[in-house]
């Protein structure tokens, strides 16, 4: 017997179907372990037990016709993300009190597939830093060791999956923002190509480097929030690409794209820093799996180098500039006042020629990789970083130069808009979860997803769980039917 956490998100919402568990049922069960770690994890910043449990009473009503495989599950929605009725406060002390009039088209999506949010996750403040430690919220701490960071800026959402508190969750990617999280707390986090999950109803598309993305611990459970995600809405700044006939999800389950060529390096692209063994040797576990599966892997330069580090620094600095009123700038964390400052020396002619040289580089990338359906390298330079490590000298300038020599990799593909998804292929000495990036071309999903999966099926599954998981229980769930969950 399972505990109803033990289950994925598919197998909760395959238990709904059979009427062997209601939506309520579940909610409280994943409630009554929010209210026991998630300040220890630090994954969530609000909470909506009531809302939640009207949500799932609604769910349990509908009719049977129509619902999809995650009608009734449990999830949660970034804090960066405006949802009607709840606070939601980017992460600031500036915006503690906000409570937005209406819901981002992808929290609008989410509540329409039938999903129930039990509150709004951790992220760091204006999504501007890697990590999740700010003014509002206990920090978002690793599972496995809470020690150290879980990352940012969906750091609270990867807390939440991998203590077992929703099963899967929503957040966004403008710079690594999931596959970060999902590397240190060794969860599947996957950024979409550009333009397959709305962004709207606010905001210009930010030069096309943010998107919405699901985090969960299986590929499966990650499809199918993705096809929850991606519907087209009008209007949106850029086009999305043709979804796959049978769904992401499809693409997942069936895992047979066909023999593919993966180009393979690990040379850092937006810092020169050695990179940790660790790292390098889950990059080489990857390799071999694909080369057993039968994908042709080739060595290959990295696509960007270090040069063109001062371009995206550029742009990060002027979307750092999301507005705040005056009179709470005071209350923004020292980096993000630093990026903040930067941001506004920055005229529209710079920022203008900067994205044009930025595009230029892109053409060049994809020119040396254009041999390639895949890439392959690590998702960060190092396995994992402490709490407070970024921080610890109150140096707002070494903390970001700290982060960008942390991750040198993952930035590079919102600026393609390619597809791009960290997996748990590696673990540390101490047992400590290591991601590789795999990253396809642009709007070829579901061949990524399909190759993730087979990664995942040859290397025996990765639904493993941190010692906090058992921390609480009061569910159990006959799981005939279902599969048994590792641990």
């Amino acid at each position: 017997m399972a505990e109803l956490h033990d289950l994925t998100a598919l197998e909760q919402g395959a238990v709904i179907a059979r009427g062997e568990c209601s939506s309520l049922d579940l909610v409280e069960h994943h409630l009554s372990r929010v209210d026991a770690l998630s300040d220890t994890v630090g994954a969530f910043v609000t909470v909506t037990g009531e809302a939640a449990r009207q949500a799932a009473r609604v769910a349990d009503a509908a009719p049977a016709q129509g619902r999809g495989p995650l009608h009734g599950v449990p999830t949660a929605i970034k804090d960066l993300t405006l949802t009607a009725g709840v606070r939601t406060t980017f992460g600031s002390a500036a915006f503690a009190d906000l409570v937005p009039p209406l819901d981002a088209d992808v929290v609008r999506l989410i509540r329409a597939a039938g999903l129930v949010s039990l509150g709004k996750t951790t992220t760091s403040e204006l999504g501007c830093s890697l990590y999740s430690e700010g003014l509002v919220a206990p920090p978002a701490r690793n599972p496995w060791d809470l020690a150290y960071t879980a990352g940012g800026s969906s750091g609270g959402a990867a807390a939440a999956v991998a203590a077992g508190l929703v099963p899967v969750a929503q957040g966004s990617d403008g710079g690594g923002s999931l596959r970060i999280p999902a590397s240190l707390c060794g969860l599947v986090g996957h950024k979409p190509s550009r333009g397959t999950v709305p962004g709207g109803p606010l905001g210009f598309g930010a030069f096309g480097l943010p998107i919405n993305g699901p985090l969960g611990r299986t590929v499966a459970d990650v499809a199918a929030l993705l096809d929850v995600m991606a519907v087209p809405v009008p209007g949106e700044p850029y086009l999305p690409p043709p979804a796959p006939d049978g769904g992401y999800l499809g693409a997942a389950r069936g895992a047979a794209p066909g023999r593919l060529r993966v180009g393979r390096f690990t040379a850092p692209m937006l810092a020169d820093e050695p990179v940790h063994p660790d790292c390098v040797a889950a990059v080489d576990t990857a390799a071999g799996l694909l080369a057993e599966a039968g994908h042709e892997v080739v060595d290959v330069p990295a696509p960007f180098g270090p040069e063109v580090w001062p371009l995206f620094e550029i742009v990060w600095y002027v979307l750092a500039l999301t507005p705040v009123p005056p009179e709470r700038e005071s209350r923004l964390l020292p980096l993000t006042r630093l990026l903040r400052s930067r941001g506004a020396e920055i005229s529209a002619g710079t920022l203008t020629s900067t994205l044009g040289e930025l595009q230029a580089q892109v053409r060049r990338a994809a020119r040396r990789t254009a041999g390639c359906d895949l890439l392959l390298c690590p998702t960060l330079a190092a396995p994992q970083a402490p709490v407070g490590w970024f921080t610890a000298d109150g140096d707002p300038e070494r903390d970001f130069d700290l982060q960008r020599r942390f991750s040198p990799y993952c930035a590079v593909f919102n600026v393609t808009g390619e597809p791009s998804v960290s997996l748990p292929l590696g673990r540390t000495a101490e047992g400590l979860p290591v991601g590789v990036l795999l990253t396809g071309r642009y709007g070829a999903d579901a061949t990524l997803l399909g190759v993730a999966a087979q990664l995942e099926h040859a290397s025996g599954g990765w639904d493993r769980h941190p010692a906090v998981w058992r921390a609480v229980g009061s569910a159990n769930v006959n799981t005939s039917g279902v599969g048994e969950p590792m641990s």
